[in-house]
């Protein structure tokens, strides 16, 4: 797991820019960035996602390539970046633990996403950045299969049941706006020169 500052992620979207692009076109879809918490703790960093973001907000990145598939987000991996808040350890749907996501992460996240979004030719909107719960409940359309897991209408998140709810809220935030909240975030930020 390596340092990165929003300047070299910026480098690092910009190198991967066409690999993730054609993945994505060969999947039928535009590039998605998907939004996690990594269920651990503060300083717990997974190569499941490739970028984790600390407590203190501080970045690491798991590869030299965006365009590599880590397994984030059940079957949207490819030609999709995932993020993940190091927190959360013990969380219920009622209670966020001990280790919540902090404020410096939530801002931390919103600046990557605003840079992603930015080197990446990406809309900041749901069908484009989605938090895992949006994922899981599909809020995309996207469905790319999970009925034939027992997911009727490919939806499997907290709006129908208690699965895969990352950032569905978190301090401050009231259940099921957590998506629209880091994106207005990361609209801020695009609009006022942060990236």
């Amino acid at each position: 797991m390596t340092p990165i500052t929003l300047e070299e992620l910026k480098d690092l979207a910009l190198q991967s820019k066409a690999d993730l692009w054609s993945a994505a076109q060969g999947a039928g879809r535009d590039v998605k960035i998907y939004l996690h918490w990594s269920a651990g703790h503060y300083g717990q960093f997974f190569n499941d996602y490739h970028i984790n973001i600390d407590e203190d907000g501080s970045l690491y990145c798991s590869t030299t390539n965006l365009a590599t598939a880590k397994s984030h987000t059940y079957k949207r991996n490819t030609g999709a970046v995932g993020i993940a808040l190091s927190c959360c350890y013990n969380a219920t749907p009622r209670n966020l633990g001990s280790e919540p996501p902090t404020e410096k992460q939530i801002e931390a996240m919103a600046q990557v996403v605003a840079v992603l979004c930015k080197a990446l030719d990406l809309t900041v909107d749901i069908f484009r950045v989605m938090t895992h719960a949006e994922a899981a409940d599909n809020l995309d359309g996207l469905n790319p299969g999970y009925e034939d897991n027992g997911y009727p209408d490919g939806k499997y998140g907290p709006a129908h049941s208690c699965e895969r709810w990352d950032l569905w809220f978190f301090p401050g935030v009231s259940k099921g706006e957590g998506g629209d909240v880091l994106r207005g975030k990361a609209i801020w930020y695009q609009q006022n020169g942060v990236c």
